[in-house]
C-alpha cells in the first residue's frame, strides 16, 4: 500500500466518522488559534511601545534617582534622602553643553474629583518645557506659563482618560476640580498618546512643577529629569556630561558609585521590547497548553479506532498488508486531524486577532513565524501522539485480529 492509497484509506475512515473526527480536531482548532491571537496580541502591544516610545524623539535622556539593577528595577544608594533635586536640573542647563531643553518632574497617585465623580490617577509635576521635550501637545485650552510655575498656581492639565472620567458629556475648561482634596483649575487638555508598555500616558494630570512640590506632596526631590539634546549625535557626549555635573553637585568622591541612573531611548525602547517579549511567550506557551490537550485527545479516539477496527487490521493483514503499510494508515489518519485542525485553527486565529484589532482596544500584529511556528507544532502533535496507536495497530496478530468481535 503506497501512501496515496494510506491516504484515501484514511479520509474514508475520517468521513466514516465526521462528528468524532470533528471533536477530535477540537482542541488542535483552539490550541492553534490561541497561540497565533495570543502572539498577534503581544506583537501589536510591542509595536505599539515602540512607536510610541519612538515618537517621543532619539534624543532623549532619562535621568532617575538610584541605580538601576535589572530591568525597571532601581536601588537608592546611601539611604532614600539620595534624591534627584531642582538645583540638579538647574545645574544641568547651565553646565552641560548640547542640551536644547530641560525637563524636571514628580509624580505620584491622587485621587481627582469632580462633582459626584472621582477617578485614581497619575498626577505630574513638571514644567512648561514638558510640552517640548516630551513631544505632549495640547487639543484644548493651553499649557501653564513659567510665572504660574514659580507662582505656584493651582492650575491643571487633563489627559483624555481623566476627561472621559470625570467630564464624560461637557468639557472640562475653565471648571474646577480636587486633586488630593485641593481645588484646582483646568485650563487645558492634552492630546491623546495612549499607552506606553505599562503607563497610560493618557491617564494622568499635569500640575506646575511647585505646586506640587509644595502645596500638593510636600516634597523637595524630583522622580525624573528629562533632557532634550539638540541631536542625537550628541548623545553620548551629553551622557557623560550630565554624569560629571551630577556627581559633583551630588559631591561623589571618585571611589562612590553614581546615585542616579542615566537612560536613553534605545536602553528603554530595548527594556521594553525585551519585557513584552517575554510576557508574549508567557501567553503563547499557556496557549500551547491547549494543542497538547489536543494531542491527547487525538491519542485517546486513535486508540479507540484501532480497537474498534481490529477485525478490519485482521482481514487487511491476512489479504497481504504489511506492518508498515497499517501503521503508515493510522499515522497518516492522526497527521490529517491535526493538519486539518491546524489549518482552520489558524483561520481562526486570524479572524480572533483582526476583530480584536477593529471592534475592540487591542492592538494585534499577525506575523507569518506565528502561522508557521502553530502549524508546524500541530502537525508535530498528530505525528508525536498518532504514532503509539498506529504501532499498537500494527502490532496485532493476524489471528487475534480475525477473531476480535
Amino acid at each position: 500500500m503506497n501512501v496515496e492509497e494510506s491516504l484515501r484509506s484514511a479520509l474514508q475512515a475520517l468521513a466514516a466518522n465526521k462528528l468524532r473526527a470533528l471533536l477530535t480536531m477540537l482542541g488542535i482548532i483552539i490550541g492553534v488559534a490561541s497561540v497565533i491571537t495570543m502572539l498577534a496580541i503581544g506583537e501589536g502591544a510591542q509595536k505599539s511601545v515602540t512607536d510610541r516610545i519612538q515618537a517621543l524623539g532619539s534624543n532623549l535622556l532619562m535621568i532617575s534617582p538610584g541605580v538601576q539593577r535589572g530591568a525597571g528595577t532601581f536601588v537608592m544608594m546611601g539611604g532614600t534622602s539620595v534624591k534627584l533635586k531642582n538645583s540638579d536640573a538647574n545645574a544641568l542647563r547651565q553646565k552641560v553643553v548640547n542640551v536644547d531643553a530641560v525637563t524636571e518632574e514628580l509624580s505620584r497617585q491622587a485621587q481627582v474629583k469632580f462633582e459626584n465623580r472621582n477617578w485614581n490617577t497619575r498626577v505630574v509635576g513638571t514644567v512648561p518645557s514638558y510640552e517640548h521635550v516630551r513631544n505632549v501637545k495640547v487639543v484644548s485650552g493651553r499649557y501653564f506659563t513659567n510665572s504660574e510655575e514659580r507662582g505656584v498656581a493651582k492650575v491643571c492639565l487633563l489627559g483624555p482618560t481623566v476627561v472621559e472620567q470625570l467630564f464624560p458629556s461637557s468639557s472640562p475648561l475653565g471648571k474646577s476640580i480636587r486633586i488630593a482634596g485641593q481645588l484646582f483649575s483646568v485650563i487645558g487638555v492634552l492630546e491623546s498618546k495612549g499607552q506606553s508598555g505599562f503607563m497610560n500616558s493618557d491617564d494622568q494630570v499635569l500640575v506646575p512643577l511647585a505646586t506640587a512640590q509644595r502645596r500638593l506632596f510636600g516634597v523637595e526631590y524630583l522622580s525624573q529629569i528629562t533632557v532634550k539634546t539638540v541631536n542625537d549625535q550628541v548623545m553620548t557626549e551629553a551622557m557623560y556630561e550630565i554624569e560629571r555635573t551630577l556627581r559633583r553637585e551630588h559631591k561623589l568622591r571618585t571611589d562612590q558609585d553614581n546615585d542616579f541612573t542615566i537612560r536613553n531611548q534605545s536602553d528603554i525602547l530595548t527594556t521594553f521590547q525585551e519585557t513584552q517579549q517575554t510576557f508574549t511567550y508567557l501567553l503563547a506557551g499557556i496557549a500551547a497548553v491547549s494543542l497538547l490537550v489536543g494531542g491527547i485527545g487525538i491519542m485517546n479516539i486513535m486508540i479507540v479506532s484501532v480497537t474498534e477496527r481490529t477485525k478490519e487490521i485482521g482481514i487487511r493483514k491476512a489479504v497481504g498488508a504489511r506492518r508498515a503499510d497499517i501503521m503508515s494508515q493510522f499515522l497518516i489518519e492522526s497527521i490529517v486531524i491535526s493538519v486539518s485542525g491546524g489549518c482552520v485553527g489558524i483561520l481562526s486565529g486570524i479572524a480572533a486577532a483582526i476583530i480584536l484589532s477593529s471592534y475592540g482596544s487591542l492592538a494585534t500584529v499577525i506575523s507569518l513565524d506565528s502561522i508557521v511556528m502553530s502549524f508546524g507544532f500541530a502537525s508535530c502533535v498528530g505525528v508525536a501522539f498518532g504514532v503509539y496507536p498506529a504501532w499498537k495497530a500494527a502490532e496485532q496478530g493476524v489471528i487475534e485480529a480475525l477473531r476480535y468481535e
